[in-house]
């Protein structure tokens, strides 16, 4: 297929990109540049890309395309928090609005980036397949469940609408994200000795490996038609289902100096669930999670040591949080998020 990636100079996007490419696509990008030059270790190559805010994009930017894969978005729950107008603009509205123009160029398949985190503070200890309520309570994921409406609505014979309900991601990218757990702690343990826990250790999270999230892409373009129409796919791993007290412990593993710090100074978290995969490993068997929690703690611990990280790099550079907070006290966030 001839695909349009949003978001192709991201975290995810990065590492897209070319295994899209393998898979056998002509791949384009579309990003507004904002984490372009966050980077640690060699340039990525890009593919070919569209500067654009998303919130711009007009329709002959997806004529001619047979598929989008929108990872494009404000992210994670604390960014959202930040700015919810912008991540409701940005992550909503204009994922909508990009949706129905793909819709109107004639695209067939729209491979939309959704979260885990849909299900939020989900009360209960069972483990949540597609069909759980979804009880968001950040303005991040509340964007997510409303697209996720949306695209349902949009789909029919000639478009077709997948969303795929990513785990927490985790792994190097050469345009890292320091601000999902298992690459903060990672990062804490090899820049400052100590892996420090901040809640009572007891959350569950589910994780997923940025290189299995492409996996997923890859098998929801390849898969029947009537087989993705209008579905929500979890991506991730039972195996990958752990605790925070788990993640730290993996890390202690991979940065044996360091010392393991659970200070329950904050509690237990709400946020806290277990995810079912049955359904993705049934209806999309090309599909599997091959990245353990101890595979990714060891890459990212041997990534940040072979590339030099900094601590003032992991801390402004590589959080998304910082970058946008800093443009926001400065009065420059809207001009930051919208390329020259």
């Amino acid at each position: 297929m001839r695909v349009l990636l949003t978001g192709h100079q991201g975290y995810l996007g990065t590492l897209m990109a070319p295994i899209l490419t393998d898979a056998g696509h002509d791949v384009v990008g579309l990003d507004s540049g904002l984490y372009a030059t966050s980077v640690l270790g060699p340039a990525p190559s890009d593919p070919p890309g569209i500067a654009v805010d998303l919130r711009d994009v007009e329709v002959d930017a997806l004529t001619g395309f047979d598929a989008v894969v929108h990872l494009a978005a404000l992210s994670n729950d604390p960014l959202g928090s930040l700015a919810p107008q912008h991540t409701y603009d940005i992550n909503h509205h204009a994922s909508t609005r990009l949706a129905r123009l793909a819709k109107q160029a004639g695209v067939g398949r729209f491979v939309y980036a959704s979260t885990c985190s849909v299900y939020g503070a989900s009360g209960t200890d069972d483990i949540l397949d597609e069909n759980a309520p979804m009880r968001p309570v950040t303005p991040y994921a509340e964007s997510k469940v409303r697209v996720e409406g949306d695209l349902v609505d949009l789909a029919d014979a000639d478009f077709v609408p997948v969303s795929l309900r990513n785990a927490t991601a985790f792994g190097f990218s050469p345009r890292l994200r320091a601000d999902i757990v298992l690459n903060n702690l990672v990062g804490h343990a090899v820049l400052s000795g100590t892996i420090k826990v901040l809640s009572d250790g007891t959350p569950w999270r589910p994780l997923v490996h940025a290189r299995d999230i492409a996996g997923a892409v890859v098998a929801a373009l390849a898969a029947p038609a009537d087989v993705v129409r209008g579905e929500a796919f979890n991506v991730g791993s039972t195996d990958n289902n752990v605790q925070v007290s788990d993640i730290a412990a993996e890390v202690a593993k991979v940065v044996p100096e360091a010392e393991l710090l659970v200070t329950g100074e904050t509690g237990g978290d709400p946020r806290s669930y277990r995810v079912d995969f049955t359904k993705i490993g049934k209806l999309l068997p090309d599909f599997r999670a091959a990245w353990s929690v101890a595979d990714g703690a060891a890459e990212l611990a041997q990534a940040y040591r072979t590339h030099g990280l900094t601590q003032e790099a992991f801390d402004r550079r590589f959080t998304r949080l910082a970058v946008l907070a800093d443009r926001q006290a400065a009065g420059t966030l809207d001009a930051t998020l919208r390329p020259a």
